[in-house]
């Protein structure tokens, strides 16, 4: 759904979930100012028991000057509306219309904007992105995507603290566009200072001490986990910030539960658990999760929840999981490894275009980038010999250029996305950040294809269960093989071992017996 779809309507209404937090408010102010500088009938509404209380929410509120009105008698509302519903359009943003965290208002025609997952399937105009830290992410996009510039300060600082909050302090970005709108909003630090600084409540410190004198921990994979009570969620990083510097504590999990499910925050610091990869597994198919290598968290929606666990308490699926997490997982450090290839089949690389790009014909040798991809972000420094992949499914990866001319023919045809990624649909395109000067450049204008040339042989076997490898190249940060991905090593050197995804291998791997 796009932004313009609903420029037809005169009156709209948007709401923001009962006891609305940072990110609802943001989120609903955005869609506020820009349907209003449209010329429409807006107005930004909540709901609920209560009524806005939170220092910082409060804060928010007055200093960014942002009209959002709370309906305390739901009934006298919709009794002073001429046909006893909401006139126009009414837009849930950060909640699903009729999902159980937000009250319902009849209306003439309903739209969604969210972040969480799918509950709400009947809503044909909706915008639900589960893959985004924040809905003032994706609400900044749509705005991004509709051509409105923000250029009003309190918008923008509105849309970070959002991202800010629900992101624990941004220790939980995994998506690129969460970062790339923490980095190009126009924002008021010292006004994000202010909300950060009246964040916690007397009440909420209480919390987070209880919680800590109740865990549950495993001596075995040296993980804790903590259930606190309904708080911010930036109470359960507090929390894990904290449980995670025990001695005897490697992974944590806090978490506590809400009326729509479990937000929880994850801690490693160890290289062997990487929070991020852990919160995703935590939160497969019940929910969405990521961040950082130390720091992540996660959602699991509680409608998801009850189907596939309609019988298990939190406490026992947090620890099953984690327990399933490390009970079925290789770990191997490819330096050291001796791979046993009796079991696997030799392959032979495919002729299949892919891309390249220079990395000196972007910026000059020694300066350090970032490379910005849906994957995650790539720090480097800028090498003579350095270039940068695309591969077939737009995964970005550097090669060395001695590495690279055994492996693949160079051509000076340009790089076009539609035309190597026919099957692929690129949500975020990669990106080059100049860590010295803050310059950002799309990695496709400077990208040309190049062509495998079939030389590069390896023996690979499929996964059965999960594996983690620990490069030759990188020995701090692992690849992650999952069951139906591929194991493989190349036959001329029996220690660079990697993981290739199922669907990524058998567009770019034959048997060596299969080849004309």
């Amino acid at each position: 759904m796009k932004l313009a779809e609903l420029q037809h309507y005169e009156s709209i209404t948007i709401q923001c979930h009962d006891n609305p937090d940072a990110d609802a408010i943001a989120s609903g102010f955005a869609l506020y100012s820009y349907f209003t500088s449209l010329g429409k009938r807006a107005q930004l509404v909540y709901a609920g028991r209560n009524r806005i209380q939170k220092p910082n929410l409060l804060l928010m509120v007055e200093k960014l000057q942002i009209p959002i009105t709370y309906i305390g008698d739901v009934r006298k509302y919709m009794e002073e509306k001429t046909t006893g519903m909401i006139q126009g359009l009414l837009i849930t943003v950060d909640c699903q219309y009729k999902a159980g965290n937000v009250t319902y208002l009849p209306a003439e025609d309903v739209a969604i904007i969210d972040h969480h997952q799918v509950e709400i399937e009947e809503i044909q105009k909706r915008e639900i992105n589960p893959h985004l830290g924040s809905c003032s992410t994706l609400v900044w996009n749509m705005l991004r995507e509709a051509g409105y510039r923000i250029e009003d300060s309190r918008i923008g600082t509105a849309l970070y603290y959002g991202l800010y909050t629900d992101t624990n302090q941004f220790s939980e970005i995994f998506n690129p566009l969460d970062m790339d709108m923490r980095e190009l909003v126009p924002c008021e630090k010292t006004l994000i200072t202010l909300f950060r600084n009246s964040n916690l409540s007397l009440q909420e410190m209480e919390i987070a001490g209880v919680a800590m004198i109740r865990y549950i921990y495993n001596d075995d994979y040296r993980y804790a986990i903590i259930k606190a009570k309904p708080c911010d969620p930036n109470i359960l990083g507090l929390i894990s910030d904290f449980l995670v510097q025990v001695a005897e504590v490697d992974s944590c999990v806090v978490y506590n539960e809400s009326e729509d499910g479990y937000k929880f925050s994850v801690r490693s610091c160890i290289k062997e658990v990487q929070a991020n990869e852990l919160a995703a597994f935590l939160a497969d198919g019940v929910g969405s999760g990521g961040g950082h290598r130390e720091k992540a968290g996660g959602f699991i929606s509680k409608t998801l929840y009850e189907n596939a666990y309609p019988t298990l308490h939190s406490e026992a699926f947090f620890s099953q999981r984690l327990n399933d997490y490390f009970d079925h997982c290789q770990i191997i450090y490819a330096k050291e490894y001796e791979i046993d290839i009796s079991d696997m089949q030799s392959y032979v690389k495919k002729q299949v275009p892919c891309a390249y790009v220079e990395a000196t014909s972007i910026l000059s040798t020694g300066t350090p980038i970032t490379i910005r991809t849906l994957e995650g972000d790539i720090d480097m420094t800028v090498e003579d010999d350095l270039l940068i992949m695309i591969g077939i499914k737009g995964e970005v990866y550097p090669n060395r250029r001695e590495k690279f001319l055994k492996s693949y023919t160079v051509t000076d045809k340009p790089y076009c996305i539609e035309e190597i990624h026919t099957q692929c649909a690129t949500m975020y395109e990669p990106t080059i950040h100049n860590r010295k000067t803050g310059e950002i450049m799309k990695l496709a204008d400077y990208a040309k294809v190049c062509i495998a040339n079939g030389g590069t042989h390896i023996h690979a076997k499929e996964l059965t269960e999960r594996v983690k490898i620990f490069t030759a190249w990188d020995t701090e940060k692992y690849m992650l093989g999952t069951e139906g991905d591929f194991l493989a090593v190349r036959c001329d050197d029996k220690h660079d071992i990697y993981v290739v995804e199922r669907d990524i291998f058998f567009k770019t791997y034959d048997k060596a017996g299969d080849m004309d």
